[in-house]
């Protein structure tokens, strides 16, 4: 099943299951937002939970795969200034450092290949600009044989459950870790702060 169908179908039951629990690691995260004025994405915007938690000083645009998702995440939108684009997170539609932040909220463990999720963030993200991720991830060494173990069937619907950050991390240049947090179930989910590099990205 394609990313585009899972959460199509998921779209009308996703913030039952998720808005409650994932608000207050959201609210953490978010607060990593640079304080003056500046141009910020939300990759994979979803139902547009981080919406109502975001400052209103920052333009924002928010990109996500589904139409479905984006049309629940319109309503959302208040005080802000912000614009929705239909577009792969794997592949962003936007030119090399567009952004001074970008906020990674649930998604990275989502697509078919993180590494170019983050790649692609760190591609349009300024010098010295802001990457913000919330999300479930393995340790490296990690063993989790039950998460391993169902992650062939719960991929196919909805998440990875085997994406260890480390190693997507190592595969993405030019990026530093600021901050690394425990978010959720006992650390399984993090809360993790990224800084672009001042030097230019390798092609």
């Amino acid at each position: 099943m394609s990313l585009r169908l899972s959460y199509s179908l998921i779209a009308p039951i996703y913030d039952i299951v998720v808005a409650h629990a994932s608000r207050a690691p959201r609210i953490d995260s978010l607060a990593g937002l640079p304080t003056t004025p500046g141009d910020v994405l939300l990759a994979g915007v979803g139902t547009g939970l981080d919406l109502p938690l975001l400052p209103s000083v920052h333009r924002y645009v928010g990109c996500d795969i589904t139409p479905a998702m984006l049309t629940r995440a319109r309503p959302r939108v208040r005080g802000l200034r912000f614009d929705s684009v239909l577009g792969d997170v794997q592949r962003l539609p936007f030119a090399d450092a567009s952004f001074d932040a970008v906020v990674l909220h649930l998604i990275l463990a989502v697509v078919p290949d993180p590494r170019a999720c983050l790649a692609e963030a760190a591609r349009v993200l300024r010098p010295g600009g802001t990457i913000l991720l919330l999300d479930k991830f393995l340790r490296a060494g990690q063993r989790a044989p039950l998460r391993r173990i169902a992650n062939p069937l719960v991929r196919r619907l909805a998440t990875r459950l085997d994406v260890v950050f480390e190693d997507v991390l190592r595969e993405v240049k030019g990026l530093t870790v600021v901050d690394d947090q425990a978010a959720l179930a006992g650390g399984w989910f993090r809360r993790i702060r990224l800084q672009r590099d001042y030097l230019r990205l390798p092609a």
